[in-house]
Formats: C-alpha cells, structure tokens, sequence
C-alpha cells in the first residue's frame, strides 16, 4: 500500500488553510506514528538518512576542515567553515560550542578532524541525530554540501514516532507531495511490515493545526 497522490495534496491544501499568514516562512512538518515495532530492540527502531528531491529550503550547513577542504568549502557556500584551532578554542568552552553549532541543519568534517569533531561536537550534535558526514580532504565539497541541504534524519529513538521537515510554505504543493512520497517509501522500506507498520501520517505548517494525511 501506499499514499495516493491526491490524498497527499489535499493534506498539503488543508495545512495551508489552517494556518494563518505569519511574518516568516513557515516550515511543512510530517509527523509519523508506527504501530507492532518495538522500540525497545535496537533492530527496530528507525535511523536513516536520504536526500529529498525537492529539498526543504534553506538549510544551513557547517563544514570542519582544514586547508585546501576548508577553502574549497567556502568557496562552494558553506553557511560556515570551522578549522582546527577554532575547533581548539571550541573545545575549552562547552556553552560557547553549543551556541555556535545551534543555527545549523546539517555538518560535515574532514575525515581526519572526526576525532576532535567527535569529542567537541559529538555530546551537542550527537542527541539531536545531526553527527556530521565525514569526508576525505580531497571530496568534491561543492556536491556534499548541495546533497546535505537535501538530507533529513529519520529517527525514532525508544519511542514509535518520527518527525521531520519536508519542505518549506513558498515550495508548490507537488514538490511538498513529492518529498512526503519521499519520506515514507524511505521509511517503509526500513520497516519489517512496510506501511502495515504506519498508525498514521499527520501534516502542518509550522504555526498550524495538524492534519490527517492517513
């Protein structure tokens, strides 16, 4: 079984109609009840990631790298590129580290930092499901960045639920749609059962009511 197109568009029109206009751009968020999967064993809880084919927006990335990567990286438009030895000073203040890597979606690091990102970085990033991607120096960082603006994390934890951005309020309901189609053959491949593992899907925009999808 899957979604019918038409049932995902008329979701996606309902959340737009129960949510007021707001001074900013509000995010579509799927909201994903599973049924007869225990979350208790690791083999059944949910972890993946995949890119979107329509993105979700403007998603902010940050790059650790040093040299050559850490150039390149900037030249491609990473949102902000950490070296080393900001890493360092990262590393001697806890509160300062959890506020410069809040405003990003995403990370990446160059493979030979991952240490250093994993003990700085790893207890901030590692609970919110956003450990950064590594990469070898020599990537082509243009392409990792672009695929990282496209990439969501599914993930279910202890609990039978999955919550995750798919897509932005200026994006047309087809590209919403196309996501959400997404977002659930992503997750019902990982299932045992497939879709007979899904309770119900529920849409809305940020500041909107929810609604039933299935």
């Amino acid at each position: 079984m899957s979604l019918p197109r038409n049932k995902i568009i008329e979701a996606i029109e309902k959340a737009r109609e129960a949510s007021p206009a707001r001074n900013f751009e509000q995010s579509f968020d799927l909201a994903i009840t599973l049924r007869e999967l225990d979350m208790n064993r690791p083999d059944q809880r949910v972890n993946l990631r995949f890119t979107l084919p329509n993105g979700v927006g403007d998603r902010k990335v940050l790059v650790f790298a040093s040299g050559d990567l850490a150039l390149r990286a900037r030249r491609a438009g990473a949102d902000a590129v950490v070296e080393p030895a900001e890493l360092d000073q990262l590393a001697t203040d806890k509160k300062a580290a959890k506020k410069a890597l809040q405003p990003y979606d995403s990370f990446v690091a160059e493979a030979p930092m991952m240490p250093t990102v994993g003990r700085v970085a790893g207890p901030i990033l590692g609970p919110r499901g956003k450990m950064p991607t590594p990469v070898p120096p020599q990537a082509p960082i243009d392409n990792v960045i672009e695929r990282e603006r496209k990439t969501v994390v599914l993930r279910s934890r202890d609990k039978p639920f999955i919550h995750c951005i798919v897509g932005k309020e200026n994006m047309s309901d087809d590209e919403v749609a196309q996501n959400i189609e997404a977002v659930v053959q992503n997750l019902t491949r990982a299932t045992k059962r497939g879709f007979a593992n899904v309770r119900n899907i529920y849409l809305k925009l940020s500041m909107g009511d929810a609604v039933k999808v299935f």
